[in-house]
């Protein structure tokens, strides 16, 4: 069965696309620790992170600091926080979460929230701070 991202992926459920290339997508998590939390999802469907073949493994990084730097630009923080947890969905991606302390990235935290409209204009900046990067 496809996991939620490649329904994502795939257009039948909607998400709020940060940046796409043609083996990652870039979309902000519906359930944030903090403004601009990204998921950064290779396309390729694999459940653990170090099960993806090492191009796509290191293309996977390298898209996300892209992305890492878009958010930076957007959202006012110390840095960007990259955590792989793996457990909540079963398909391999990495969390982008900007952080001014470290307890910023505990998924303990009440998350944020943000309405569809919200959600939307945060994505929009972040994709015009990327520009043409990807």
């Amino acid at each position: 069965m496809a996991s939620i991202f490649t329904k994502i992926i795939n257009g039948e459920i909607p998400g709020h696309k940060v940046a796409e290339t043609n083996d990652y997508i870039a979309l902000l998590d519906i359930s944030p620790l903090q403004k601009g939390h990204t998921l950064i999802i290779p396309k390729k469907e694999v459940d653990y992170i170090f099960d993806l073949d090492d191009e796509t493994l290191a293309g996977l990084n390298i898209f996300a600091k892209i992305v890492a730097k878009g958010i930076k630009k957007v959202v006012s923080c110390n840095r960007i926080g990259v955590v792989v947890i793996g457990l909540e969905v079963p398909h391999a991606h990495i969390h982008l979460i900007p952080i001014s302390k470290e307890s910023d990235l505990s998924f303990a935290n009440q998350r944020k929230s943000f309405t569809q409209e919200e959600f939307a204009k945060i994505a929009s900046e972040i994709r015009q701070a990327i520009g043409a990067d990807v």
